[in-house]
């Protein structure tokens, strides 16, 4: 007998993947400008990405244990998966200067490093971050959503048959 444990797992990573993409859309260091920003940014993104993963492994096992419509499942992992990397980009650009500065200057490779710098430069951009994460933030929502309508149907949540009607699966 297997048990079904991704129902619990994957609100924790939703949890701090969604509290980091408001943290990172909003100008919360100009509002509360004492507080350590970046810091938490850090620590929220780290979090949430590594519970993604544990969410997504434990995604794949439930995802054989329910007889549900086969298209919705795919859809909701291809949701759970563009979330997972959309996050993982941002969890690099959080500590690309940081691993630039610690590892990458000190191997002395001056090509490697000129490109990681030019990385650094992109991916750190903060308008691009911005967008980054509000669609992270919308991935989040349309895989919860998906998640929802899996466990509860898809009468529940009132967005949710748009969604569907959106990505054309028919229950």
């Amino acid at each position: 007998m297997s048990l079904n444990i991704h129902p619990i797992i994957v609100h924790f990573p939703i949890a701090f993947l969604f509290v980091y993409s408001f943290v990172k859309i909003l100008p919360l260091h100009k509002w509360l400008p004492n507080v350590a920003w970046l810091d938490i940014q850090k620590i929220l993104v780290t979090v949430g990405v590594l519970g993604a993963f544990v969410a997504s492994s434990t995604g794949e096992i439930a995802s054989e244990l329910v007889q549900v419509n086969h298209d919705l499942i795919e859809a909701h992992e291809l949701f759970a998966g563009i979330t997972t990397w959309l996050y993982v980009i941002l969890l690099i650009s959080e500590f690309l200067p940081w691993i630039n500065l610690k590892f990458i200057e000190k191997l002395q490779q001056y090509k490697i490093y000129n490109l990681s710098l030019i990385l650094e430069k992109f991916i750190s951009n903060k308008t691009l971050g911005i967008l980054l994460a509000f669609c992270a933030l919308v991935a989040v929502v349309c895989t919860g959503m998906l998640g929802g309508v899996i466990v509860y149907g898809p009468t529940l949540d009132p967005l949710a048959p748009i969604l569907l009607n959106i990505l054309g699966i028919n229950l």
